[in-house]
């Protein structure tokens, strides 16, 4: 009999070295190209989307805080503390709102002297600047940008009915409207030339306006 045979050894291919065909390395590379891709657009689609977001939301903010400054000191319109516009002197009178198609103006004795200052904030002067798309205020000479990205701003005199009149003595509430735009135009939007708006409107009643005699 043969003696027994010992285990066998599995021999290793100590030769050879593992790694990546050029293949595999290839088609690696797509599919990583490919995923990022895909991450990319998703990530561009994301930051488009929040660009827009901020811009209509800072459009809405801008025409609130407009249409709430403007209204503050509209509602001082007529304001007249020594009551010159009642007094026997009629030189002193003043109108507290002047009906103006192309421009808003305001009067109001603020620092109670019984004279209308036209060089401080005693007149001020709203406009719309189509050009520029802003409303512009002005203090005597001095105009200076109110707000801007503004697409349109109307307002529209009003006696104690409700209506429009052209009396400005008989002005009792202003219809002011603001139609606020974005600031930069969104590429996929296309209405507007890619400007989105925001339109808001405000009756302002002076309570100066509702004494006789204003």
């Amino acid at each position: 009999m043969g003696g027994r045979k010992g285990p066998r050894r599995l021999r290793g291919l100590t030769g050879r070295r593992w790694g990546f065909s050029l293949v595999e390395l290839m088609v690696a590379m797509v599919i990583s190209l490919v995923v990022l891709g895909a991450m990319y657009s998703v990530f561009v689609g994301q930051n488009r989307t929040f660009s827009n977001q901020e811009s209509i939301v800072e459009m809405q903010q801008n025409t609130r805080a407009a249409m709430d400054m403007m209204a503050r000191e509209i509602g001082m319109a007529g304001y007249d503390p020594v009551r010159v516009n009642f007094d026997s002197n009629t030189a002193n009178n003043f109108i507290g709102v002047t009906v103006n198609a192309s421009q808003l103006q305001i009067k109001a004795d603020l620092n109670s002297d019984g004279v209308i200052d036209t060089s401080n904030e005693e007149t001020i002067v709203y406009a719309f600047d189509a050009t520029n798309k802003r409303i512009t205020r002005t203090i005597g000479s001095d105009t200076q940008p109110f707000a801007e990205n503004v697409e349109s701003f109307t307002f529209a005199y009003l006696d104690g009915d409700g209506n429009v009149t052209a009396t400005s003595a008989n002005v009792r509430r202003i219809r002011i409207t603001i139609t606020g735009r974005t600031a930069k135009p969104d590429p996929n939007y296309s209405a507007n030339s890619g400007y989105r708006t925001y339109t808001l409107t405000s009756v302002v009643a002076p309570r100066n306006l509702d004494y006789v005699g204003n």
